[in-house]
């Protein structure tokens, strides 16, 4: 690779960026009283799903950096609305939340990939927000029983899910081959 004024401008525009969202960040954190340690953390998602951004702009053009890039960002925006108490919970109670953010970071690597929403994406995108929701308030200690209690009783719901799932993607298959 060439080093040129261009490829320099850049380094200098993303080094920019970069010091500009620490910044941001640990200002909020002193303004909030907060340590510095999950505030990084949360920097450091937040630099990785922007570096995934840029491989899914500018380097590669495959879904899958998409969805690491969305991915990252939203953990990583999590970790700064925990770090600075705007959501008095943290990762131990709120673990589901990465189902959903995974769920959620589906759609932008799906959209890329079809230039639409197609069914090949929707449906893990919403059973992973569904499981993660599912999830939450067995995590937040919202409801009386246990999970374990709900698996032992529930457990055929489970199936029903399932089969639903694949019921609705064979539906997506079959239109894909034109049959």
């Amino acid at each position: 690779m060439r080093f040129t004024r261009r490829f320099a401008a850049r380094i200098v525009f993303y080094a920019g960026l970069l010091l500009m969202l620490l910044g941001v960040v640990f200002l909020l954190g002193a303004i909030a009283g907060v340590s510095r340690l999950p505030l990084l953390s949360s920097c450091l998602f937040l630099i990785i799903g922007c570096l995934f951004a840029i491989i899914a702009t500018k380097i590669s053009k495959k879904p899958v950096y998409l969805f690491f890039a969305s991915f990252f960002f939203l953990v990583g925006l999590f970790f700064l609305v925990s770090g600075l108490h705007i959501i008095p919970l943290t990762l131990p109670r709120l673990w589901p939340m990465l189902s959903v953010f995974a769920g959620f970071a589906l759609v932008p690597a799906g959209w890329r990939h079809f230039r639409a929403m197609r069914i090949q994406y929707l449906i893990p995108s919403l059973a992973f927000i569904t499981l993660g929701f599912s999830l939450l308030p067995f995590s937040l200690k919202l409801v009386s029983f246990s999970f374990k209690r709900f698996i032992i009783d529930w457990w055929p719901l489970c199936m029903v899910l399932a089969g639903l799932v694949l019921v609705l993607l064979s539906f997506g298959t079959n239109k894909k081959n034109g049959e």
